[in-house]
Formats: C-alpha cells, structure tokens, sequence
C-alpha cells in the first residue's frame, strides 16, 4: 500500500488515496483541486523516496469536500480566590479533504483512487433494500436446509426402526 507524508497548515499527515482528512482551512472552493507540493515522505509498494527536507517533483493532490468548522472547544478560565470566572468556545475552521492521486518526483502516478459515487437518499435506500433482499434470501435457504435435514433424519429413523422391527420376531420361540 502507498502512502505519504506531506505538510499543509503547519502539519504533518500521512495520507493515502481515497482518505479524507481535515487540514487547516484552504482559501478554495469547494469541489475544486488542490495539490500539496511539499511532500516529505514518499512509500510504494517497492521505493521508499525521504525528502531533504521535502521531494522535489512530488505532489498530492486531492479534492476539497467541504469548508466547514471543527468541534467546539470550551475554554474556562478561573482565578482563584477572587470569584473570576470566564467560559468561551471556539470552533477552529477546517476543510474536509479527500486525497485523489499521489504522484512521484518523476510526474508518474503512485497511487489513484477509485470514482467514487455520489451518496444520495435513493443511493442509500437502494443499498439498504439490497442488503434487506440479501439477509431474506439467505435465511430462505438456511430454513430450506434445515427442513431437509430434518426430513433426512425422520426418514433414517423410520428406516432403521423398521429394520429392528424385522430382526425382532414376533413370536419367540420356546426351546
């Protein structure tokens, strides 16, 4: 599996296709692309690339999936001894990044991600119905399994019962 290590927003990710991320906010829209130029650490499968300090060629790139803002974080400040208190949040911007390509110092690509498909209400009914369909058809053939069994085992029953029966006369005789 390829990966790599590349810095946005003062931080270091590892990252490999097909991931999303949250990075510091990118001044992009959303649905537009964007190519992280400073990679650090490049992986194949085969080649290992360490930058000094980055791989020149190298890139990332990826798509941006949303301009958002992070979880809340509560911020209280007390003072003791002197009834001072003070309470604020903060929710730090961020963009949700989904990585597409990584490409190495050469320009050839790495790794790529799949298409992937776009999640609607009629997507996700529709895959949940399937997997509704799936479940009943498997337990329609475990049931039908079952009984056959079962049939199989009342009939050896039947068949060695009257084997026995056979074996035993009716009337015994005397010596």
């Amino acid at each position: 599996m390829s990966f790599a290590v590349i810095q946005t927003g003062g931080k270091q990710y590892k990252v490999s296709t097909s991931e999303i991320l949250k990075v510091e906010k990118l001044s992009i829209k959303e649905g537009q692309t964007v190519e992280f130029k400073n990679v650090l650490f490049l992986n194949d499968d085969k080649v290992t690339e360490i930058g000094n300090p980055n791989i020149k060629g190298a890139k990332v790139e990826a798509t941006i999936l949303k301009n958002t803002k992070n979880k809340t974080i509560l911020v209280f400040k007390k003072r003791r001894r002197k009834n001072s208190r003070k309470k604020y949040g903060h929710r730090q911007p961020i963009s949700l990044v989904r990585i597409t390509k990584i490409f190495s110092k050469d320009g050839k690509i790495i790794s790529e991600a799949k298409t992937q498909k776009k999640l609607s209400q009629e997507v996700v009914k529709g895959d949940r119905e399937r997997k509704k369909q799936e479940n009943e058809a498997k337990k329609a053939k475990l049931d039908s399994e079952l009984k056959i069994k079962k049939m199989a085992k009342k009939v050896k029953n039947i068949s060695v019962s009257d084997k026995e029966n056979k074996k035993k006369p009716l009337n015994p005789k005397k010596k």
